[in-house]
């Protein structure tokens, strides 16, 4: 077997994840090849729809804290290199029944779990009844009977932007970066890993899987049986008072209105000249593959999404449609985020982290990453997101 090139590293998908991890890879001096089927940032994986919440106080778990709070000092560090605005911090809403029926992520009394945790790490906020809401943020109509938390520091990441900025400053430092380039085969080796793509075969000490929806299909065994994938659906509505949803005006927001994980709704507010307001919900029952998947978003669903969830509590929304796009969710059986070697393949590091709540903690995560493999003292504990944990 002939190689075309050797690295340090390989990393295998290049978007939220893959980018952030060949970004700081590259940055501490590491020899990165970045390997990726399409050509990042695109639209037919996870990470596309011009915009992702972010939030410090994250309900899903207190684990999560310390990376979404380096995602934030990084994005800041990389907009100073791109020009451009990554992250901008428009204030954070999330809403739910007060009597704590409603839950998110699988986590119940998602709004006091959020409170809780940003009671214990200092993070500023300030806890609202639904008439508070309702006087401050007047395009919000609730029922009266909610609790919401409300954080300055959250807002909206650009998830094309953020993605193609880390791939600039890796290049700048040196990586590779293979795009259109299908990975075929990933072995183990005496010396580290060889990876064969549709047009050559590279070799590695390490190599890191962040292929999102593509990995099931790509890793198989205890991933494929952990994982699925999930098409979701983001919609643009138009709204009469446009001026409701400017970014000063309108904080992101996501809202439990009901008692299962899907009578909920997330949205945004109108950011970088963006027609429409954008909001989407999630769901959980039928899975696909990045192949099968049905990319064109139907009037059926945009009016289903309009009828559960926007009428009567955005106001001023109205059902006309001005623009939909469907992403990929993969998804853990606890909404986890899987970080962890492969079990037979010591060398290689299977990143599944998203489960829909991933890109805000993408960039603290892809610095986790880099000072591990490189043995670098300092870095998060990522532990609490082995494979392991998952008992049969």
């Amino acid at each position: 077997m002939s190689l075309d090139s050797t690295a340090d590293v390989l990393v295998i998908g290049l978007g939220a994840f893959g980018s952030a991890v060949a970004c700081q890879l590259a940055m501490r001096g590491a020899r990165v090849i970045g390997i990726d089927r399409h050509a990042p940032p695109h639209e037919l994986g996870s990470s596309h729809g011009a915009t992702r919440i972010t939030r410090l106080a994250v309900g899903e778990g207190a684990q999560y804290l310390p990376l979404v709070q380096r995602s934030h000092d990084i994005w800041r560090a990389l907009e100073a290199q791109a020009g451009e605005p990554l992250y901008t911090a428009t204030g954070g809403l999330i809403v739910g029944a007060a009597d704590g029926a409603s839950q998110h992520h699988g986590r119940p009394d998602f709004v006091r779990r959020t409170i809780a945790l940003a009671q214990q790490h200092g993070i500023a906020h300030e806890v609202l009844g639904a008439p508070e809401v309702m006087a401050r943020f007047p395009q919000f109509m609730l029922r009266g009977d909610e609790v919401a938390y409300y954080e300055p520091a959250a807002g909206v990441l650009r998830p094309e932007r953020c993605i193609a900025a880390q791939l600039a400053v890796a290049s700048r430092h040196g990586a590779r970066l293979q795009v259109n380039e299908a990975v075929l085969s990933i072995e183990g080796t005496a010396q580290g890993v060889t990876v064969r793509t549709a047009r050559a075969t590279y070799a590695a000490a390490r190599a890191v899987v962040t292929a999102g929806p593509w990995l099931p299909g790509l890793v198989g065994g205890a991933y494929a049986q952990r994982l699925r994938v999930m098409r979701q659906v983001l919609h643009w509505f138009r709204p009469t008072q446009p001026a409701l949803y400017a970014p000063g005006r309108s904080p992101v927001f996501i809202w439990m209105h009901g008692r299962s994980d899907e009578d909920y709704f997330y949205g945004f507010p109108m950011i970088d000249g963006h027609e429409g307001v954008k909001v989407a919900t999630e769901q959980c029952a039928d899975t696909t593959t990045p192949d099968a998947m049905d990319r064109q978003v139907s009037a059926g669903e945009q009016a289903r999404m309009f009828e559960a969830h926007v009428a009567g509590r955005l106001r001023s929304v109205t059902p006309e449609a001005v623009h939909a796009a469907a992403c990929l969710y993969t998804v853990s059986a606890d909404s986890g985020f899987i970080v962890d070697a492969h079990p037979t393949q010591p060398n290689v590091t299977v990143v599944s982290a998203c489960s829909g709540h991933g890109f805000k903690h993408s960039a603290g995560l892809g610095e986790a990453l880099a000072q591990q493999i490189l043995g670098q003292a300092g870095g998060v504990d990522l532990s609490c997101f082995r494979l392991d944990r998952f008992r049969d």
